[in-house]
């Protein structure tokens, strides 16, 4: 049974970070106040200050935080408290310098940040437990908490600390058994690599093989695991029945496995950061931002499928946008009806909490641009009114949304290890033409983004996730499963993946689908991998492009002008497939883009480049031609996007989107009530949006219409 089922509402929390703690003066009452008036129901605190908590080694702060949690209760706004331990204080620093990470082999993380800790030194662990332990005990019985966040962000640095690689040489040699084996499966005969004894093992700063660099960070992440599972079983000694354990995720961080993070977790709860402005403009091409930053409306959207796959239940948004975040020469402030419009897309892909960071924007430390609800004045101002517009929609539609589950057109299978594997050894380039590490999201959110601007809806699945499921299920729930880049790959994901399609699924294959196995090793078979006879293709050579390559359609598939492949070519050959693309190039022309044959019940195609957005779009129209949303909007297009539900009543609820500076109206094909203003919209009515406008309708039961 999910805990957090009994410890929150069937309402959308909405609040934001509060640090009264910050405060130069005393205001929490004031603060508190303003959160009630904009609709706050959650606020997260006491994360960030373990000094404030433990100011002196074995002397305990606790009761600062008492008003404020009192104050809170008393207004009706719930509590997430979180424990201090990814913000060292200087005592402990001071007192025990070993601890500090090593982020390389003898080279020690400098202090004067945060999670400049290894969390997996003895001496650190002492001290982590005994703060979280008197924190957690002081407040698990405060009526206004109602869950607990373990530790922020976890995983940022890879560990090269000598007892962090002792253990890693533990687990090889439990995983191998002898060198002669790790020998053998890693190929270590390469370049004199071959060991004659485990001391021999190289330490990981000069590595450049990729079968031990998969390893390496299989392990770091199950490193960040076992710490967030440690910390979460401490709290659950205090914690009741109603209360909820989670910990904030930052996705692109190095050491984190999501997919295994939450199983110790009561849910997932994550941080999409997001560029806004002309970012979130759907008529114009979005420019990349920062590592941590995504771009676009589909980036927007792939974090929140990111964060439904973790365990493929709804989720928390613990930290977004208020105002700019990213820096001080990162000033980008949504435009009028951006944070509201931004709030209802994650909500519509599966959060079920919506908090800011932060409260208040500080005025020093090394987040002080990183722009809170209220500015640097503390005057509440237009970002706090339109936050707090959102809290007034939130509270009109209360629970209309209990038992909401995400739509899915199509499913697309995440990496993780495909994603350590490209980083190391990236296939695509950069412009500059050096190796791109982030090629693995480039090859999947191509596919993403094609959902999006094809008028469909995604779920993200990881392949374990996908075993789990089994191929004739996973063919009944999701028609269209679209695999983009998946190269660390088991004989048995392979399998899964064909036996999918023979059962009636239509699979998608992407580049560098099952060229590596599970130990990142080029299989010695015809590629791709296990797939190629029933796929009815296969390539012996690619080739990186310099250049974007027009794509011409054969006659069964419908293109765009503009459709084009970038950044890689296989050279496929048929071998029973039908061609469906050709490049529009003297030497790629030799070869199909895309390829299909009909597999048992399903379908297989191949695509042989990364599709540019027109082609992608162009690929998943095709291959789902009709979309859960035609059924509200058919007629809708750029720069409108539907996302929708099923609701625990049976009903369906309907997400409107313009994603555009201008007014736009979309024509609705089906009876439906605002969940909002409460007006009943008939079929064949013109629903107005404004600029950067969002809409929620809720289709109308028989009792509705009679």
């Amino acid at each position: 049974m999910n805990v957090i089922d009994h410890s929150m509402t069937a309402r959308t929390l909405f609040g934001a970070a509060y640090y009264a703690e910050y405060h130069g003066e005393e205001r929490t009452e004031l603060d508190l106040d303003l959160m009630k008036d904009a609709g706050f129901t959650v606020i997260r605190v006491g994360e960030s200050v373990w000094s404030t908590w433990e100011p002196e080694d074995g002397c305990f702060e606790l009761d600062w935080l008492r008003p404020v949690l009192d104050g809170a209760h008393a207004r009706g706004i719930a509590v997430i408290l979180g424990t201090p331990t990814y913000a060292v204080p200087p005592w402990l620093q001071v007192a025990h310098p070993e601890i500090a990470a090593e982020t390389r082999t003898g080279q020690r993380e400098p202090w004067g940040g945060r999670q400049e800790v290894d969390f997996t030194h003895p001496a650190f662990l002492f001290h982590a437990e005994r703060i979280i332990r008197r924190v957690v005990e002081r407040y698990a019985d405060h009526p206004a908490v109602i869950g607990f966040q373990v530790d922020n962000e976890p995983g940022l640095h890879l560990f090269h600390n000598e007892h962090v690689f002792g253990r890693f040489v533990d687990q090889l040699k439990a995983r191998y058994g002898d060198v002669d084996t790790l020998n053998r499966e890693w190929g270590l005969t390469y370049w004199s690599h071959r060991l004659a004894d485990w001391s021999e093992l190289w330490r990981p700063d000069g590595n450049t093989l990729p079968q031990y660099d998969l390893a390496w960070r299989r392990y770091q992440a199950e490193l960040t695991t076992e710490f967030i599972a440690w910390q979460a079983g401490i709290v659950r000694e205090y914690a009741s029945a109603e209360q909820f354990v989670t910990t904030c995720i930052a996705y692109p961080r190095p050491a984190v496995d999501d997919e295994s993070l939450v199983e110790a977790l009561d849910v997932t709860a994550g941080n999409p950061y997001y560029a806004m402005q002309d970012h979130l403009d759907a008529n114009r091409e979005p420019d990349p931002v920062t590592h941590w930053t995504t771009s676009g409306v589909a980036g927007l959207l792939r974090q929140a499928d990111r964060l439904f796959s973790s365990n493929q239940r709804r989720f928390l948004v613990t930290e977004t946008d208020a105002q700019s975040i990213g820096g001080s020469a990162f000033n980008l402030p949504p435009y009028p009806g951006q944070l509201s419009q931004s709030a209802f897309a994650l909500i519509s892909r599966g959060a079920r909490m919506i908090e800011y960071w932060h409260w208040h924007t500080l005025p020093y430390g090394t987040e002080t641009y990183w722009g809170g609800v209220l500015p640097h004045s503390l005057r509440p101002g237009r970002v706090y009114r339109e936050v707090a517009e959102i809290g007034r929609r939130l509270g009109t539609i209360g629970d209309a949304l209990d038992g909401f589950e995400p739509d899915a057109d199509v499913a697309l299978l995440w990496s993780n290890d495909s994603r350590y594997a490209m980083e190391f050894f990236p296939p695509l380039a950069r412009a500059d033409g050096e190796p791109d590490p982030a090629s693995y999201e480039r090859i999947f959110d191509a596919y993403h983004r094609g959902v999006v601007d094809a008028g469909a809806q995604a779920r993200i699945l990881h392949a374990r996730q996908a075993r789990g499921i089994g191929a004739a299920a996973l063919a009944r729930r999701f028609p269209v499963l679209i695999v983009p880049g998946l190269y660390v790959a088991a004989d048995e994901d392979l399998d899964l993946l064909r036996d999918y399609a023979a059962a009636g699924g239509h699979l998608v294959i992407g580049i560098r689908t099952g060229y590596g196995d599970d130990e990142a090793r080029a299989r010695i078979d015809v590629a791709p991998g296990r797939l190629a006879g029933a796929a009815g293709v296969w390539y012996e050579e690619f080739s990186n492009l310099q250049d974007e390559i027009a794509v011409t359609a054969r006659a069964d598939l419908s293109l765009s002008g503009d459709a084009a492949g970038r950044a890689w070519a296989d050279g496929l050959i048929l071998d029973g497939a039908e061609a469906l693309a050709d490049y529009a190039h003297p030497r790629f022309g030799a070869f199909p883009a895309i390829a299909t044959t009909p597999h048992g019940a399903g379908r297989i195609t191949t695509v042989g480049t990364v599709p540019n957005p027109a082609l992608a779009a162009d690929i998943v129209r095709w291959a789902a031609p009709e979309r859960i949303a035609d059924a509200l909007a058919p007629e809708r297009g750029r720069p409108v996007t539907v996302s929708s539900g099923t609701l625990a009543a049976g009903e369906r609820a309907w997400f409107v989107f313009n994603w555009s500076g201008d007014p736009v109206e979309v024509r609705i094909a089906r009876d439906v009530r605002d969940a909002v203003t409460g007006d009943a919209l008939a079929a064949g009515t013109g629903l107005p949006l404004p600029p950067w406008g969002s809409a929620l309708l809720i289709d109308r039961s028989a009792t509705d219409r009679a």
